[in-house]
């Protein structure tokens, strides 16, 4: 039956259907094997249906709407405004201030493709006019990028905590020290690649203007307070925290900035509702898809015939790690979290591996598979965005998934590094 699933879903996707269709293509052919037929087809159906049934999981369209608001308001330009005037001045502050850049809006969106295109798009021509090499920029744009995927809030950590039970309040707090730590490797090698390079370096602002920039960034530094303030502070769970960015992303851009009008609200809506549609989608046939292999035990059928059973809780790590890298060059992220996680749930709970860690690693890895060839959805992104060819955008990948994988061997050696910030918030 596993082999049969499996060549169904691989056909499928080589001939192009969506994501969606291989699942649900595999979900049932099991499920005909299992039960002889389509008699108690209801029961697949309300698996599906349970997968999007989770209170948590509202706060995904609201990250969604609130990242889409701001990138078509002022909220992105501001807080890249700001970062530019502390920074663009020394050697590689300008490829520093977009590493950077992507940091802060992916505190405030939750998204790698919503951070691809409001860092991006304004950054990437002043880098080429500055004489850093466009598959330098394209790679640091796309793998800078995926530092929103472990800055709270993370679409991903959401998606996690809801399939696996972990709190998601913990995952955000946790994912704040990996992500810095990959902001500062990315900076360094930004300016060695300055040096290196002779790359000139930008004027240096005066303190006015930036007491400027930063008076103007304020507004939009309110989101990570709402978002990591309250939930540490235990004001809002972080359903609340994305309904309150909601409220604040409009009040921002419609009330003080004025930088939308009513007659945007239908385009924002419905950018917002397309990709909520397809994100939810892919949970309810996923978490479909992961009830008959759960049901026919095949994870521990995967586990017991490569060894991961009888490995200890490093073994299991780096046997996560690498399953959900090589899966994410090939499959949009959030189905393989939904259909890996649950394979490995056995290995994890009788290792007694802390499942915070266990989510900030997968986390970690289905973002840089994202970028990483020949499919990271990343790349295509920027192919779209950027109207660049696909040899060219992932021409400068290789040092900066190196230091990403790095950063995950760094986790694994020194956990704290992730559980240091969620113990202080949580024990």
């Amino acid at each position: 039956m596993t082999t049969i699933m499996v060549v169904t879903m691989i056909a499928l996707l080589l001939l192009g259907f969506p994501m969606m269709i291989p699942l649900i293509t595999a979900a049932v052919i099991g499920f005909y094997m299992m039960f002889n037929g389509f008699g108690q087809m209801d029961t697949l159906i309300q698996q599906m249906m349970a997968g999007i049934r989770p209170a948590s999981l509202i706060a995904v369209p609201m990250f969604i709407l609130a990242a889409d608001i701001m990138t078509r308001g002022q909220s992105a330009n501001r807080l890249i405004d700001m970062v530019m005037s502390f920074i663009g001045h020394i050697k590689g502050g300008l490829a520093v201030s977009t590493a950077a850049s992507c940091t802060l809006f992916g505190a405030v969106s939750g998204s790698t493709q919503a951070t691809v295109v409001a860092v991006g798009s304004p950054l990437r021509p002043k880098m080429l006019k500055a004489g850093y090499s466009d598959p330098f920029t394209l790679a640091l744009i796309i793998n800078a990028s995926d530092i929103a995927f472990l800055i709270p809030p993370s679409i991903g950590m959401i998606i996690y905590g809801v399939i696996s039970g972990t709190s998601i309040g913990e995952l955000f707090i946790a994912g704040i020290g990996p992500g810095l730590l990959i902001l500062v490797m990315f900076s360094a090698y930004c300016i060695v690649y300055a040096i290196v390079k002779d790359v000139p370096t930008e004027e240096r602002a005066s303190w006015k203007e930036r007491a400027t920039a930063v008076q103007k960034a304020l507004w939009p530094l309110g989101f990570p307070v709402i978002i990591v303030g309250g939930i540490y502070g235990g004001i809002f769970s972080p359903t609340e925290a994305a309904a309150a960015c909601v409220l604040y992303a409009v009040l921002l851009e419609f009330v003080v900035f004025r930088s939308l009008k009513m007659h945007d609200i239908y385009a924002i809506a419905k950018s917002t509702g397309l990709i909520t549609a397809v994100v939810f989608i892919l949970v309810a046939v996923g978490n479909g898809f992961s009830w008959i292999i759960s049901f026919a035990q095949i994870p521990q059928a995967i586990l017991e015939a490569v060894g991961v059973n009888d490995a200890g809780p490093t073994g299991v790590l780096i046997a996560i790690c690498i399953s959900f890298f090589v899966a994410c060059m090939f499959v949009d992220p959030i189905v393989v979290i939904l259909v890996l996680t649950p394979i490995f749930a056995p290995a994890i709970a009788a290792t007694g591996l802390d499942p915070v860690l266990v989510g900030i690693l997968i986390t970690l890895q289905v973002a840089i598979g994202s970028a990483t060839p020949p499919f990271g959805c990343d790349i295509f992104t920027a192919i779209a965005i950027f109207k660049r060819p696909y040899w060219e955008v992932i021409k400068g990948t290789p040092p900066f998934i190196f230091m990403l994988i790095l950063a995950a061997a760094l986790l694994i050696m020194f956990p704290q590094i992730a559980l240091f910030l969620r113990d202080v918030a949580f024990r």
